[in-house]
This record gives C-alpha cells, sequence and structure tokens, in this order.
C-alpha cells in the first residue's frame, strides 16, 4: 500500500533548513504546543494536501540544479516524526538518486518502545543531517512553553550522539520563557557531552506568526513580551559557543569559485530569507 503525506506546504528556495539551498516539505500535524510557534496551522492533524512520497521527490528534483554539493531536501513540520513512514518513504527515493536529506524535528514523538523504535532507526539510515529543537534544558519550564516534557528529546539527541549522526542544536531565545544563563550554561554542558554536534543556532523569538493565533481563534500566551534584545542574543551566543562550532562547520564547506553563481546565491539568500520571515 502507497504511503502518503499530509503536507501544510512548500519552499523550494530554502536557506535556513539546513545546509546549501533545500527543497522543504513542511508537514502537517504536531505534538507540541510552543507558545512562540509561528505557524500554529501546522499543528493539526487533518488532512491538508494529501501527496505520495514520489510526488514530492517528482516536485522537489526539478530544483536539484540549484542545490550543488551541500543542497538538497529538507522535511519540517509541523513535526515529521508524526509522518515517519512518509519520511522514510521519500528519504530512500532521495538516497537512491544521490539527494541529500536533512531532518528538522523537535523530537516530540521519538521514543524508544520497539515498533517506533525500529522504524526510527530505518529512517536514519536514510537521513544525513538532523537538525534538533531543544526548547529548553530545564524540563519544568520545557513543559510550561511547550505543554511536553523534554526526557524523551534530551534521549533522543544521546541516540543520535550513540548512533554517530551529524546534528545541528537549535535552541530558540523568548525573554521569560528560555533567556536564562543557568539553562543556557546547562545546555551548553549538555551540548558539550556530545560528540557528533556540529553547529549550534540561537533562533531569536519574533512575532512575525502573532497573526496566525489571531486567525485561528488561539490565545497567544506571550502577549507583550518583546523579541530579545542584542544584547541577549549576543549573551546565548557567547555562552552556548556558537561562533566556535560554526567556525568549525564552515571549515568543511566546498569554497564556490563561480562568482557569477556566489552573487546568485548570496542575492537568493538575501531574498528568500526574507521571503520565509513574513510568511511565517
Amino acid at each position: 500500500m502507497e504511503v502518503r503525506g499530509n503536507i501544510h506546504s512548500f519552499e523550494t528556495f530554502g536557506l535556513v533548513d539546513g545546509p546549501g539551498v533545500r527543497f522543504v516539505v513542511f508537514v502537517q500535524g504536531c505534538p507540541m504546543r510552543c507558545q512562540f510557534c509561528h505557524n500554529p496551522d501546522t499543528w493539526s492533524t487533518k488532512e491538508n494536501q494529501i501527496f505520495s512520497a514520489q510526488e514530492v521527490f517528482d516536485k522537489a528534483i526539478r530544483y536539484k540544479p540549484y542545490w550543488k554539493d551541500n543542497g538538497g531536501i529538507t522535511v519540517s513540520g509541523g513535526e515529521p516524526l508524526l509522518q515517519i513512514d512518509f519520511v522514510i518513504e521519500l528519504f530512500k527515493l532521495c538516497k537512491e538518486n544521490g539527494v541529500n536529506t536533512c531532518l528538522d524535528t523537535a523530537g516530540g514523538p521519538f521514543s524508544k518502545r520497539f515498533k517506533v523504535f525500529e522504524k526510527f532507526k530505518i529512517l536514519m539510515q536514510y537521513t544525513d543531517l538532523i537538525m534538533l529543537d531543544i526548547k529548553e534544558i530545564n524540563n519544568k519550564r520545557h513543559e510550561i512553553i511547550t505543554g511536553m516534557k523534554n526526557d524523551h528529546i534530551l534521549e533522543m539527541a544521546k541516540t543520535m550522539d550513540e548512533m554517530g549522526k551529524r546534528m545541528w542544536i537549535r535552541h530558540v531565545l523568548v525573554p521569560e520563557r528560555s533567556d536564562y544563563d543557568e539553562d543556557l550554561i546547562k545546555l551548553k554542558e549538555f551540548i558539550s557531552s556530545l560528540n557528533n554536534v556540529e553547529k549550534v543556532e540561537v533562533l531569536p523569538y519574533h512575532t512575525l506568526g502573532r497573526h496566525k493565533w489571531d486567525n485561528l481563534g488561539i490565545e497567544y500566551k506571550l502577549e507583550g513580551i518583546d523579541p530579545p534584545t542584542k544584547e541577549r542574543i549576543d549573551n546565548a551566543n557567547r555562552i552556548l559557543d556558537t561562533k566556535k562550532i560554526i567556525k568549525i562547520k564552515k571549515a568543511t564547506f566546498r569554497i564556490i569559485t563561480d562568482c557569477r553563481f556566489f552573487c546568485l546565491y548570496r542575492l537568493l539568500m538575501l531574498f528568500f530569507s526574507f521571503n520565509k520571515l513574513c510568511m511565517k
């Protein structure tokens, strides 16, 4: 029986969803209820757009000339692990055709229960990179801002380390929710205990998706909370030592020697990054 995915939307030139230029598949459905979510319209598991893995791959592969050596396909959400069978089939097609794969996840559905974990291990065979969001290292605060504890998410990070899977870790910085020095220090200690983390990113909270909450009739829990100041963003980057890790990662990037492509790439990066922020 053909596996079909419930899809929220696509982005053809993703520049912040993994290495290089990427085709991004945003799946529908998420078990978390993050107070800072800029896409609450992805929460519901009700059917939106239904595609087979082959249909999604056929859409994406048309953009392969733009991916060069380090671009590819990213599955984001929503939460991709809620549709693990679909992602497995899509990533299989990718690897059969030499396409780089990236899983953008918050780890909410992760479990080491036998059947669930067996599927997860299969998915990892076809996944080149995991981008894992750690919303908060403090379990109580994590539950407040997401509606879910983080024990199994941290266990997922450790499991990825044991598997030797490449991983980027991202932390959304929200004043009064996830911007505490003591927690940032603990997060840094946790990341330092892992050997597979290539990059750490601090993502400053923004209100560009605020209108979606109103449109859906959902109470916005961060009313009155402004985005973090430059000082607090710099502080988080300093504690998490993001520049050092990014520098190590950049050393592995292929130098783009074609000046024309480089200029086009930079223009696309600016345009689509701005476009993505506006859409959210």
